[in-house]
């Protein structure tokens, strides 16, 4: 399917594919009168939350997770689309099916974008520039959808060199020009570089990833922390060991909500992590793991982040439980983050703007051991009456919704949950990990 008939060349072997306005490009795609017009996927110019924006109309500032009517401000002509959650992930996994036809190592991150490593495929089909010109005809061709590639000696460097390919582009790094490349481009194209992170380089006078490769590492440390200072260091001077992975299972299993700017109560707080306890349990449930290790994350107004984790003496794949671990350490990150105020019960509650559980730790669940009853009665147990009927229910619910659809039944705090900003649909396209 590659042909090439020129000198095989010694470039740069892997790629990092990334479709184009994924979301908005496949309604472009759906409906060819969307074509070339600004559209929003998700929200309304009255209120909700943009999901994806096609380029035209990021052109006019609207982004992904800004609310409708400010994103009908910023474009009058913008045209709002409900969204096919039903087709992105079968035409995903097409393109996907065509990078495979290139090379076996494979490495998907996301729904809509992929590392590649062609080394072993240069000698059937040319050089890594030449595949990457040759897989975006053929998603363009044969999907229809727009592909930006970039090519490069290592996965930080490529998946770099894509985003500046956008959109519709290839961009190849050749090893002797890395430098000549990387040292002029916004630190805010690095894998990592949030904008917490950048306003922090900024005020030290690090505008390019030059600047910080020529920064000092224990200034860096000093300034971001260890381990993120140590990492963006080694990536700034193009240091990353890591290959591309094509198998191997999840090592977690995660879920977050953007929440804009809310009160901390304990409704919400069990609201929304109900929501997505019932997220993460049940996508372990569905491959038969179960995990030992909570994390909770809570990012304050501020974009301030506390996490806090527990490990469990038996791994847990029951929502309730789940849930209440995860309440537990909420209410002990936002009372350690905010000095005291916020915790159940208070009179005043901080702000908060994100909440996300992970479970790791991860073991296999087919089935639950009953314990003998020796021992005090504790839900976390699984093998204990309440956590094995815990799990029984869990089980039955999940039957009924492979059934008769996902909102057929649910608990409550979850169930009502459903009914905010952005579709359980949407995230879970990005959040199949196991």
């Amino acid at each position: 399917m590659f042909e090439y008939a020129g000198r095989v060349s010694d470039g740069p072997t892997i790629l990092h594919a990334d479709l184009d306005a994924f979301y908005a490009s496949v309604e472009q795609l759906l409906d060819p009168a969307l074509r070339g017009r600004p559209i929003a996927v998700g929200g309304s110019a009255r209120g909700g939350v943009v999901l994806a924006a096609s380029y035209e109309a990021k052109a006019h500032g609207v982004q992904g997770g800004m609310p409708g009517w400010r994103a009908a401000q910023l474009c009058p002509r913008l045209v709002f689309v409900r969204g096919h959650f039903d087709q992105y992930q079968r035409l995903a996994d097409q393109v996907m099916d065509v990078l495979g036809d290139a090379t076996p190592a494979v490495q998907r991150i996301s729904i809509d974008e992929a590392f590649l490593d062609v080394s072993g495929s240069v000698h059937l089909f040319g050089p890594p520039a030449v595949i990457g010109a040759a897989l975006r005809v053929r998603v363009r061709s044969e999907v229809g959808l727009p592909i930006s590639i970039g090519a490069a000696r290592t996965k930080h460097l490529a998946k770099v060199a894509s985003q500046v390919a956008k959109p519709d582009g290839l961009v190849v790094v050749e090893p002797e020009r890395e430098r000549e490349f990387l040292d002029p481009l916004p630190v805010a194209l690095m894998w990592g570089v949030g904008p917490v992170t950048q306003q922090r380089l900024a005020d030290r006078g690090i505008h390019t990833i030059g600047d910080l490769a020529h920064e000092p590492s224990s200034s860096l440390e000093h300034l971001l922390g260890r381990a993120v200072g140590a990492r963006l260091g080694a990536l700034a001077l193009n240091e990353d060991p890591r290959r591309v992975v094509t198998s191997g299972r999840a090592r977690s299993v995660g879920a977050q909500s953007a929440l804009g700017r809310r009160q901390a109560t304990p409704e919400l707080v069990r609201a929304v992590l109900g929501n997505l306890a019932e997220r993460v349990a049940s996508r372990m449930r569905a491959k038969g793991r179960a995990g030992r290790t909570v994390t909770v994350r809570v990012r304050f107004a501020g974009m301030r982040a506390v996490t806090r984790s527990l490990t469990l003496g038996a791994p847990i794949a029951a929502t309730l439980t789940l849930t209440e671990v995860a309440e537990q350490l909420a209410w002990q990150a936002i009372v350690d983050g905010d000095g005291g105020p916020g915790r159940p019960g208070g009179k005043e509650s901080v702000e908060i703007s994100l909440l996300a559980i992970s479970v790791s730790n991860l073991a296999v669940q087919h089935a639950i051991q009953l314990e003998l009853p020796l021992q005090p009665e504790d839900p976390r147990r699984p093998g204990s009456a309440t956590g094995a009927a815990r799990w029984a229910l869990d089980q039955s619910m999940d039957a009924a919704r492979a059934r008769f659809g996902k909102d057929a039944v649910g608990y409550l705090p979850a169930t009502l949950r459903r009914g905010g900003g952005v579709p359980d649909d949407f995230r879970e396209l990005a959040e199949k990990d196991l």
